[in-house]
């Protein structure tokens, strides 16, 4: 049966305006999309008044814990959430136990992904070193050939400059990007959250914003000897920006990331030594939150993404200084950029769209999903004035370590559609 989502205001990466039209969906393809389409029976209308219709998400960036972490989070889990936050892609990250470092356990990680609702859309990430302890390479060929899409030792930075150079030749030479956990480990130490006046205040032990700046530039040198494609993870100071933005003007093939919860959040968020607010790289200040968003909007920064990061209650109900790093993003995204930026007028929706759903596919040569005649149909339905409560009950993950827990936010995924089906109305 055809189903048409009728009167939606369209979100496209191309514009920051809505253009309101319908939208026919027959099997997995969009077979038209008009300002009103008329004469079709044997069909399901959906009113979409009020609400948007725009590209499925894609996050490139997720920790889904398995295998051996299932206590956290599984694949299963995660697409679930995924789903629930209307994101119907993602890459996972290979900082498991054991790490995925090798094609058998890429394969048996794509194997659990595929019997998943989204399965088709789940990729992974390989480890560059063997166990991402940052000594051996792990066998990049065989990994790109089991389905690897990308080299990373995410939560971990390569400290070796030799086993990184040799790491971004193999890279190159496989068509793989390579991702960068930027920090320098001995001017970190201890600290579990910015240094400055707020650790200060508390007595916690702080990570320097040069740990993650001097890296940068240090796997941007590398980048630029080698010529692979380098994305920075999770960016969190001005800095750190303005050094990549630096290296994109000389031509260097450097991509990078921005978090919403470092656009959202800083060091004072942490006054109650509230776990939910403890991440790697580390909240800094608002300054570096102006300047984050200004340099999202001006395209410095190339995708949106969550670094997803699922931890058990036991864990993050430790002191500060004891509990891990991360917290949960996928379910959380969208309402958080809608609610403290899209509504105020300081992002758009369009800016969105580019930023959370095609440029991440590009990065990862997938083909972006615009809402067209003839593409696949794989969007997501928001409503701007419903309100998202973000209890145990609502959310599908298994873990529920994000500062966002039984807050409201503005804005509600209300339906996903993905290759054509229907997996989430409300």
């Amino acid at each position: 049966m055809k189903r048409l989502y009728r009167q939606a205001q369209i979100a496209t990466e191309d514009s920051p305006k809505l253009e309101l039209g319908d939208v026919l969906v027959e099997g997995e393809k969009i077979i038209g999309v008009a300002p009103q389409i008329t004469g079709v029976t044997d069909c399901e209308v959906i009113d979409c008044q009020g609400r948007l219709l725009m590209p499925a998400m894609f996050d490139i960036h997720v920790h889904a814990r398995e295998p051996g972490q299932e206590d956290k989070e599984n694949i299963a889990t995660c697409a679930e959430a995924a789903i629930n936050g209307g994101v119907t892609g993602f890459v996972m990250m290979p900082n498991t136990a054991p790490a995925i470092d090798s094609a058998g356990i890429v394969r048996t990680v794509l194997e659990s992904a595929r019997r998943t609702r989204i399965g088709s859309g789940i990729y992974t990430s390989g480890a560059i070193t063997k166990g991402r302890k940052g000594e051996e390479l792990a066998g990049i060929a065989g990994m790109k050939a089991a389905g690897a899409v990308l080299l990373t030792d995410d939560g971990f930075p390569v400290d070796n400059p030799q086993v990184l150079r040799r790491a971004m030749e193999y890279a190159r030479d496989h068509d793989l990007p390579l991702a960068s956990h930027c920090e320098v480990k001995e001017l970190s130490g201890k600290g579990c959250m910015h240094e400055g006046k707020v650790s200060y205040a508390l007595g916690l032990p702080g990570i320097p914003s040069i740990s993650e700046e001097i890296c940068i530039s240090r796997d941007i040198r590398l980048a630029e000897f080698t010529g692979v494609h380098l994305n920075i993870q999770h960016v969190t100071t001005a800095e750190g920006m303005r050094t990549i933005k630096r290296a994109k003007d000389r031509g260097i093939r450097v991509s990078c990331e921005i978090a919403p919860h470092h656009l959202i959040f800083n060091h004072e968020d942490v006054g109650n030594y509230d776990t939910n607010y403890k991440m790697n790289p580390p909240l800094r200040t608002a300054e570096d939150n102006a300047a984050l968003l200004q340099g999202l909007r001006e395209g410095w920064f190339d995708v949106i993404a969550t670094d997803h990061a699922p931890h058990t209650p036991f864990e993050k109900n430790q002191d500060f200084s004891s509990a891990p790093f991360g917290i949960t993003g996928l379910e959380t995204a969208l309402p958080s950029l809608y609610h403290y930026f899209i509504s105020k007028g300081l992002l758009d929706w369009g800016l969105i769209v580019r930023r959370y759903s095609a440029e991440p596919r590009r990065l990862m040569k997938l083909p972006p999903v615009p809402i067209v005649e003839g593409g696949i149909a794989e969007f997501i339905v928001f409503n701007p004035d419903r309100e998202t409560l973000f209890t145990r009950e609502f959310m599908k993950s298994k873990s529920i370590n994000t500062p966002f827990l039984d807050k409201p936010l503005r804005g509600m995924v209300e339906r996903v559609i993905h290759r054509g089906q229907e997996l989430l109305a409300r």
